[in-house]
């Protein structure tokens, strides 16, 4: 996986306002023309952004450009077809604490 960040053309992220409520936790600004021609750029169906935070205390939009291992992909295969994955088999032995 590539260590090059990618940030979201015309997707702008700040800090809640002033006397905002506890349970705003960002503000996000749109400019419409340039996010616009930013996701008529990308191909894929689905964009995953992270919302973080700089050591400055600044607030942006990442691209989360993850993809699950081909491990990861198989075992997510498995438990779509109802077999165990490993972690699975292990949940299984949670039953028999007599306790």
């Amino acid at each position: 996986m590539s260590d090059t960040k990618e940030f979201v053309d015309g997707l702008i992220v700040k800090a809640p306002r002033d006397g905002a409520p506890d349970f705003v936790k960002a503000s996000i600004s749109i400019k419409r023309k340039d996010l616009g021609n930013w996701l008529r750029s990308k191909d894929d169906e689905w964009i995953n952004i992270d919302v973080k935070e700089s050591k400055g205390g600044k607030y942006y939009a990442e691209v989360n450009n993850w993809k699950p291992s081909q491990e990861q992909r198989d075992d997510l295969k498995q438990a779509a077809q109802g077999e165990k994955t490993p972690a699975q088999e292990l949940d299984d032995f949670g039953d028999d604490v007599p306790f």
